[in-house]
């Protein structure tokens, strides 16, 4: 990130991230015809349709369609030595002792990410990179949560919130053990947050809109430095 960078952030009381995907998707097109009064997007040679309903793939397929791996045999067999080679096997660097949602994400992040161009929401995202989101209500081990990728960025999660104070606070203990062992992404504990959660949040859905990006690709530009207002420059 740039030291100044803007993010649109919402929660919506009784939703979940089904209904949060909806409601982003509505709001990209309408931020695209207010700015650029078009919801077609050329860029880098590909024409970007936002009209089209947003597609939606699991981060397996997206592995899959990406290299040809179906990785899915290999979670279910809990062998994370072997989610571990196969990430080596594909040229993505993990770091030992990763847990094996983590080592999934970075096998997404590294060889499929970019290949979305066209709007996608990707959903299967693992426990272990979603620290502040539901349990999946039928998946065992995932998360609900989805993100938003066009052009290869990704534009900004959506998430069923989790409200349970005591899961909170048991997810932040695993995520200071992670930092703890050199994690730098793993989020810290928030006390206030979970005060707020334990006086009773209702259920909810949630996202995070990355407005400069989204800016980005709405006007063409390079650098993130072209759509903020004090971007940091080179000393003459």
């Amino acid at each position: 990130h740039n030291p100044e960078f803007t993010m649109l952030e919402a929660y919506e009381a009784y939703s979940d991230y089904e209904d949060i995907m909806a409601m982003v998707e509505d709001l990209v097109r309408s931020i695209a015809e207010a700015v650029i009064s078009t919801t077609t997007i050329e860029r880098d040679g590909h024409s970007i349709d936002l009209a089209k309903p947003f597609r939606r793939v699991t981060m397996f397929e997206a592995i899959e369609e990406a290299t040809g791996r179906d990785l899915r045999a290999i979670w279910d067999s809990g062998d994370h030595d072997e989610l571990e080679s196969a990430a080596q096997s594909l040229d993505v660097q993990t770091v030992p002792g990763w847990p094996a949602g983590k080592q999934l994400a970075a096998i997404f992040e590294a060889v499929a990410q970019k290949t979305f161009v066209q709007p996608t929401f990707v959903t299967g995202f693992p426990k272990d990179v979603s620290p502040l989101t539901k349990d999946h209500r039928s998946i065992r081990d995932f998360a609900e949560h989805a993100d938003l990728i066009i052009a290869g960025v990704e534009m900004g999660p959506c998430y069923s919130e989790l409200n349970d104070p005591e899961e909170q606070r048991h997810r932040f203990q695993r995520q200071a053990e992670a930092r703890a062992q050199g994690d730098a992404e793993a989020t810290l504990p928030d006390e206030d947050f979970l005060e707020a959660l334990a006086y009773a949040m209702p259920p909810a859905g949630g996202f995070g809109l990355g407005l400069d990006r989204l800016l980005m690709l709405l006007l063409g530009a390079s650098s993130i430095r072209e759509v903020i207002l004090f971007p940091t420059l080179r000393p003459r």
